[in-house]
């Protein structure tokens, strides 16, 4: 397997720490409100990823943090006049439930901030001794990175040419504020009762402890990959590295892999543009998750990803494709044999396997897909492919959506159900076309269309399928 690795910039061989198991850090939520669907281009691409090393046999272990406490939730919170944690929590619900619908799979753990307090002191306190941690004159504590010499490594970031200023507090801030950055932050009267005791005094950690605390715990000092969004590499991954690695004494994440920005309809996604969606706004547009997850997926991870409504359109005409396809096989009833398919599938899934180890090719892997459907179409026309052999086909492509998660073919009936308010506008329609109103017949049409229901009109009559 081969990944794109954002430390050194360019493909290199995967190679985990311990042979059969593998140690996977994600950056999870900031549970202050609903995961918006930017959120969720890089979950399902650690999705794909976590799906792809399983596919290849190896066992993951994925830590997913919950950031519970920081200056967003603090804020929020008070201003939803809710204590923090109740605040929170009805978040990381809501968050759990989002995943189940897009079949992102579950982390192994997922650990919350404000239960892991304690080892984020513990941290702080080895910065002290290693005089890598210093206690502001504002009552916070802070990073000194002029004491980490390979600060920037990952960003990189020019030291001496980088405008910067002496510290900051904020949790997050721009590239261009390279500073001193906050490891306790000392308690004012903003935080209300947001506190915890600590060496320095009443006060609450920074958001970039939080996450090297977690992944030590459950990873060990040492892991092997750690992923997020590009947004995510400055100024989060970076002191992450540095606090980390000032610590411990030896290198933090072998593998640093980023997922690139997702944009909507070419725009940066906003609320005033009207163009910010959560999974639930999408859902009650009657998208379905494996279309939302479809086109999620269907750009390469390290690619800008446009998402909009039309795209969601398409991966509906591609899904109506593959399942007209599986239909088709389900149908067969030919009892002979043909030799040529095992090898034809066996050279389909390993084209697919590699595919989807260089650096998680999407494009390569679907393109295998859309290839083999041609070919067995080709031998179904001919009457030569037996069901035994239809089902060697669709086991295949079961074992690819072990990884895609958008075919469901095991839902797939022969015979599309249709629903009782669909066939009583076929009705209508039947009864338009018998009175030569073919303007009415068009509008139904276009009424069923709307409804996700293609018409077809044939010699032996209309025929309805799932847009």
């Amino acid at each position: 397997m081969r990944f794109y690795d954002s430390m050194s910039r360019k493909k290199v061989e995967f190679k985990p720490i311990n042979r059969d198991e593998v140690g996977l850090y994600t950056c999870g939520p900031t549970v202050y409100n609903y995961a918006h669907i930017g959120n969720f281009r890089a979950y399902m691409f650690e999705d794909l990823l976590r799906r792809t090393l399983e596919y290849h046999g190896y066992k993951v272990k994925h830590i997913m943090n919950f950031t519970d406490v920081d200056d967003k939730t603090i804020r929020d919170s008070s201003k939803a006049g809710i204590p923090l944690n109740e605040f929170t929590e009805k978040f990381k619900k809501a968050f759990i439930e989002d995943i189940d619908t897009l079949k992102i799979k579950r982390a192994t753990h997922y650990p919350a901030a404000t239960e892991h307090i304690q080892e984020m002191i513990d941290l702080i306190n080895v910065l002290f001794e290693k005089g890598y941690a210093y206690l502001g004159d504002d009552g916070s504590v802070y990073f000194s990175i002029s004491k980490f010499k390979d600060y920037g490594k990952l960003a990189r970031i020019d030291m001496e040419n980088q405008r910067s200023v002496e510290r900051i507090k904020n949790d997050e801030y721009a590239k261009d504020s390279v500073a001193d950055f906050a490891l306790w932050k000392k308690w004012t009267e903003s935080d209300g009762d947001v506190a915890w005791d600590s060496p320095w005094g009443r006060g609450r950690p920074g958001w970039h402890i939080e996450c090297s605390a977690m992944s030590m715990k459950y990873l060990g000092k040492t892991f092997d990959l750690h992923t997020g969004g590009i947004d995510n590499m400055f100024p989060h991954h970076e002191d992450e590295i540095a606090q980390s690695e000032a610590a411990n004494g030896c290198r933090f994440v072998n593998y640093w892999l980023h997922c690139g920005y997702l944009n909507v309809n070419g725009e940066k996604m906003s609320k005033s543009l009207g163009n910010f969606y959560t999974l639930r706004d999408l859902t009650d547009k009657c998208y379905t998750p494996e279309e939302i997850r479809f086109v999620l997926i269907g750009t390469h991870y390290r690619k800008k990803l446009d998402f909009s409504e039309k795209a969601l359109m398409q991966a509906r005409k591609n899904l109506a494709t593959f399942r007209e396809f599986f239909v088709r096989l389900k149908s067969i009833d030919f009892q002979n044999s043909n030799p040529d398919i095992s090898a034809l599938l066996l050279g389909a899934e390993e084209q697919f396997g590699n595919a989807i180890a260089d650096d998680l090719n999407i494009s390569k892997a679907f393109a295998v897909m859309h290839t083999l459907m041609r070919d067995i179409n080709k031998l179904i026309n001919a009457g030569n492919i037996s069901q035994q052999d239809a089902v060697g086909v669709l086991d295949l492509y079961k074992k690819f959506d072990e990884i895609l998660k958008v075919l469901n073919i095991d839902e797939i009936n022969t015979i599309e159900k249709i629903p009782v308010e669909i066939e009583e506008f076929l009705e209508l329609r039947i009864k338009a076309r018998e009175m030569k109103n073919f303007e009415e017949s068009d509008r139904i049409r276009d009424v069923l269309k709307e409804k996700g229901w293609i018409v077809e009109d044939s010699p032996e009559g209309q025929k309805v399928k799932k847009a």
